[in-house]
Order: structure tokens, then sequence, then C-alpha cells
């Protein structure tokens, strides 16, 4: 079945200053300024403001928005039961501090009908919500469209990676189809309700007190990595749905739900640099090493969500997607390592180049500060032995990398469910290489 979703337009760049009405009122934004005393239409004129007023003007994020009604007509908020395995809450979890590598199974699709904000789950994360500098690494399950329901995020920006199942996000700033192989970055504060086509799971990683961008480039130069122009933003979008509908609020980890008798996406016109956008994972241009040794993991960042220690992230998020292996004298797979960063592994599709056996597309594995991990022993033994000529790596695989400079707590529930028992039975196998030379007499 063919959706409006399949045929959207969208508008091209990160970060631009954007200007968009919907086809059907053209002339919805004013002109020559953002505040008139009477806006074009009856409109109401509201400003989204993603950054201090008095941030430096390279880092100011902010939106106007001209919308049927003001966002501010709704009754109080009060507490929404929301499943107890979603928190930011992590001293509560902090007493059961563990270091172990994780490796878990595919996420569950829920049984019961289930939306996408019914359907969050938290694995792990690090920070402080309230004094606004960590992030969390969360899963997603659903099977039903959020009906008649939006959900706004107070404590952060939402990067979402589908895995199965395409979503179809709608926000007050216009739609996204988001298929898999692409992401989606929902800032701060606005409004999206998801609507599935069927059975739907994925990663989110949530980051406070910063924004994602691009990552520079130093000595790549100009191009490169994630090109700007290939990340999409919606073209305004309304709805004019005199209907009960159901806010939800993420506020400091807790849920809050408020009812009004309007659509949230009643956004006729909006301008601004602060908006949802997605892109296509395939489109990264892929650097790499082509004499010998590796480059650095940080040549494949698509975003980043820096703290305030120069070259220093709160996230990034970092993909391994197809590319040619060329090295000479090179041992090719991911090499051992420990790590003053953790990372959380995920795999959309295919399988990973270093773990072909016991991980699967929509599981995950974390690799804490400082623990050691590494290709399992099928992987070290093929690769040591293999004859090195130009070949395809990863090929038809997609994976990707959380990585962040804080030191993760893993939920209680999450060092229980799903947990793949056998992972340390990857590396036991590899055995001592090493022989003393020969005594020279």
């Amino acid at each position: 079945m063919v959706s409006e979703f399949d045929s959207l337009r969208y508008l091209s760049g990160f970060g631009n200053e954007f200007a968009t009405a919907d086809p059907r009122v053209p002339d919805a934004l004013p002109e020559g300024q953002n505040n008139p005393q009477k806006c074009p239409h009856g409109l109401y004129c509201e400003q989204l403001s993603g950054s201090a007023f008095t941030a430096p003007r390279h880092s100011n994020k902010r939106s106007w928005l001209y919308r049927i009604r003001p966002s501010v007509i709704h009754r109080p908020f009060e507490p929404f039961q929301q499943s107890a395995k979603c928190t930011n809450d992590y001293p509560r979890h902090a007493k059961s501090a563990n270091p172990n590598q994780f490796r878990w199974h595919p996420h569950p699709i829920p049984e019961k009908p289930t939306d996408f904000v019914e359907g969050l789950y938290t694995v792990c994360g690090g920070g402080d919500i309230v004094s606004r500098s960590g992030l969390t690494i969360h899963l997603y399950g659903c099977n039903k469209t959020m009906d008649h329901r939006a959900f706004y995020n107070s404590d952060g920006d939402f990067l979402i990676v589908p895995q199965q199942g395409a979503l179809e996000v709608t926000t007050e700033f216009g739609r996204l189809l988001v298929g898999i192989q692409e992401i989606c970055v929902i800032p701060q504060g606005v409004r999206f309700s998801v609507a599935v086509r069927g059975p739907s799971r994925g990663y989110i990683l949530e980051v406070y007190g910063t924004h994602f961008q691009l990552p520079d480039l130093g000595p790549i130069g100009a191009n490169g990595l994630a090109n700007p122009r290939d990340f999409e933003t919606p073209e305004a979008w309304f709805e004019e749905r005199d209907e009960p509908f159901e806010i939800v609020n993420k506020y400091q980890g807790s849920f809050f739900s408020a009812k009004q008798e309007h659509s949230p996406f009643d956004v006729v016109g909006w301008h601004g640099n602060y908006a949802p956008y997605k892109y296509d994972l395939r489109k990264f241009m892929v650097i790499n090493a082509v004499a010998f040794d590796h480059a650095d993991p940080s040549i494949f960042t698509v975003l980043t969500a820096q703290s305030t220690r120069p070259g220093v992230a709160i996230a990034d998020f970092v993909i391994f997607p197809p590319r040619w292996g060329v090295s000479d004298h090179t041992f090719r797979p991911p090499y051992y390592h420990r790590n003053c960063m953790s990372e959380y592994m995920g795999l959309i599709v295919g399988s990973y180049e270093a773990k072909e056996g016991g991980f699967k597309p929509g599981g995950g594995s974390l690799h804490s500060m400082m623990t050691p991990h590494g290709p399992d022993y099928a992987c070290f033994e093929g690769a040591s032995n293999a004859e090195l000529q130009p070949q395809k790596v990863a090929h038809g695989t997609m994976s990707f990398m959380f990585e962040s400079s804080l030191s993760m707590v893993v939920t209680d529930w999450a060092q229980e469910e799903n947990v793949d028992k056998d992972y340390y039975k990857d590396w036991q196998p590899l055995t001592k290489h090493f022989r003393l030379p020969a005594k020279k007499h």
C-alpha cells in the first residue's frame, strides 16, 4: 500500500537557515520580520529555542513557527504510566556497576499492541540529566501507530536508528519517512508522532546539554564523510484536526501527559535552523587507509555531540559501512583494543566483520571504559592467515557505534534480560603463538 510518506520532498542541507510554508498556504510566512503584530491568515507566532539566546552565532539554534493555535493551549501535565524500564536515573543503578563485556540478542518485538513511546527500553547511560551533560542509549520495539498521541523530550535530542520496519514520523515541522539504513534526529522539545507499517524496532541515542553536529574534517579537507547536502529536513505540512490529543513529555527522565483538543501538528509555515532531519547512511563517503595499518575509527563519524573539552565527545555516532580494504602487511579487521571511551555497538543489516557468529541484526554489545575487546577467534585466525588482496569489507552490512567519553552504567534489567551468556566464548580458543628465539651458540 502506497503512503503519502513515500512521495515526500525535503529541504537539503545540514544546519541551514530554512524557510518553508505548506503549499496550501504559500504566503504563511511574514515578510521582513519574525513577530508581526498580526501574522498572515490569523496564525500564531511561536519561537522554539534550542540554545540560549546569547549563544555564539555559529551554535545558536532557533526556529519561528506560524501555527493555527499556540502550543500553550493544553490542560495541566500529570504523571504518565510509562514502562519502568525506561529511565535516565543512573545513580539508582550505579550500585550495580559492571565492567564486563555485554552482548545482547536482538531486542524482542512486543507481543501486545505497543506504540513507540510505550516501547522505549533503556540499556545504559552516563552523566546527569539535571545538570545537562550526558547521554542515554535506549532501544524501542513497537507494532502500533501513535494514534492521537504526540511525544516530546524536554531532556535532549533523540538520534533514532531503525533496524526493522520503516517509521513514518510526523513532526511540528513536517513529515519524514525513515527507512532501514537511514537515521533521523528529533531535537529537544520538538513534538512528533510515529506511525509504523508493521513490527518495528531500533536504537536511540539520547544526548542532553548539547546538540549533534558534523565533525570537523581537519587534514581530510573540505569534503568527505557525511556531506552536508545529503541531510534532509521536512517541508512544512499541517493538519487542522479539532480532536482530542494526548501530549506525552519526558522531563528529567520521568514521563507526563497533558490533554488538548487539537492536533499539535498545525504549523503552516516555519523558518530557522532548529528542526528535525534525516540522513541516508549509504551516502557516507568513506575515508580509509590505502597503504598499511588502520586509520582510527573516528574517520567513520557521521555526527558528534561535543563536550566542553575540545575534541572530546559526549557522544559520537560512528558507522562501519561497506568499503574496500587494501592495506598491505596489515591485520585488517578491528584490532584488540582497550579504550578510554565507552563503545555500544549495534547491527542494522548483515553481519559484523569482527564477529560474524553471535552478533545479530537488532542486537547490541557494550564495551565499557578500558575493558578489553576485539575480534573473535574465527575472525582472528582467518584474517591472520588470509592472502591479502583488495577485498570488499562488510559487503551488504551496516553496523554502527555509539561512542562516549562518559563511563556507562548498565540498567539492572539490561544486565539480566536478553543477555548473550556465551559472549566470552568468542575469545577463549585464542592460544599463545609466542616463541622465544633460538639461542645463538
